[in-house]
């Protein structure tokens, strides 16, 4: 059983090099996206560590951007292409950091073969109700030029709401950004957007395509019976703001009492202690489960 970690980044070379470090193991790669608009120079120093592999695609990420979608397309497309035939595609920024050590992680997907972890929320659900206009209005956030904002109002004053171009029941949710596919999700994923083009086209005038887009395709598919409704990600929403709290030293009683495999947001450069006590626990794990039980344990 192989997974493949495609990571997203646009900062923080030495964060990036502990997570990497953090996710080495014999059956593991990482692919990493280092955002167009950033300087590659300072990644350089991780391009021959063994495992590690730079996305060829690059894309100017724009944030809420249909762009942040296609960069995971585009990177499972390079992944699924290897010889190394991996089982997991498991989406990652360069904030998260693992809850469990690498070989937990791996004994917990050796037990979910075929299985995806996607986690979202139905049509018609509260987050959808604050959301709705994601779809139903027009987007210009890959268009940033000169006066958007002013053409964007225009076009959602005079045109008539929008609708998802299938009549398919939308799915999505703030934690739906992060996931793990499996092989035959991410396969049939691609090869379903090369049939339906305009769902592309549709994407592109959307806000936060990331959170429904590729969820909606998967729960609306014959591969539903094998998704898990649960991203196996600890990310805390509770500050209200558009994005999760960063986590610190003062949420490590939670992260380590959390069956989760992975947490975000972490930041080295303010807080390295709570990914100093993370490491500790994984080296504790490990001591006392060389080849020992799975998660749970």
């Amino acid at each position: 059983m192989r997974i493949a970690h495609l990571i997203l980044t646009h900062q923080g070379p030495a964060q990036l090099a502990r997570l990497l470090a953090a996710l080495t193991h014999p059956n593991a790669d990482c692919y990493v996206h280092v955002d167009k608009k950033a300087d590659l120079a300072p990644f350089a120093f991780l391009q021959n560590q063994p495992g590690v592999f730079f996305t060829r695609t690059r894309l100017d990420v724009q944030w809420g951007g249909y762009s942040l979608t296609n960069v995971v397309l585009a990177g499972s497309l390079e992944i699924l292409a290897h010889p190394a035939r991996y089982d997991f595609i498991n989406v990652l920024s360069g904030q998260d950091y693992p809850l469990k050590s690498a070989e937990q992680i791996h004994r917990f997907f050796q037990q979910q073969a075929g299985q995806s972890f996607i986690e979202c929320e139905p049509l018609g659900s509260a987050w959808w109700q604050a959301n709705a206009r994601r779809v139903e209005r027009y987007h210009l956030t890959e268009f940033p030029f000169a006066g958007s904002h002013a053409v964007q109002k225009v076009l959602n004053a005079l045109l008539p709401k929008r609708r998802f171009p299938l009549p398919y029941v939308l799915h999505g949710g703030n934690m739906g950004g992060w996931y793990t596919l499996s092989r035959a999700a991410a396969t049939y994923l691609l090869a379903f957007l090369d049939r339906q083009p305009r769902l592309r086209r549709f994407a592109r005038l959307t806000w936060g395509s990331d959170e429904f887009l590729i969820h909606t395709i998967l729960y609306n598919s014959p591969l539903r019976p094998t998704i898990v409704n649960d991203n196996m990600r600890y990310i805390d929403w509770a500050g209200g703001g558009p994005s999760p709290r960063t986590l610190t030293r003062a949420d490590l009683p939670a992260l380590l009492a959390s069956p989760k495999l992975w947490a975000r947001k972490f930041a080295l450069a303010s807080d390295p202690a709570v990914l100093d006590a993370l490491d500790a626990a994984h080296r504790t794990s490990a001591a006392l489960w060389p080849m020992g039980p799975g998660l749970a344990a």
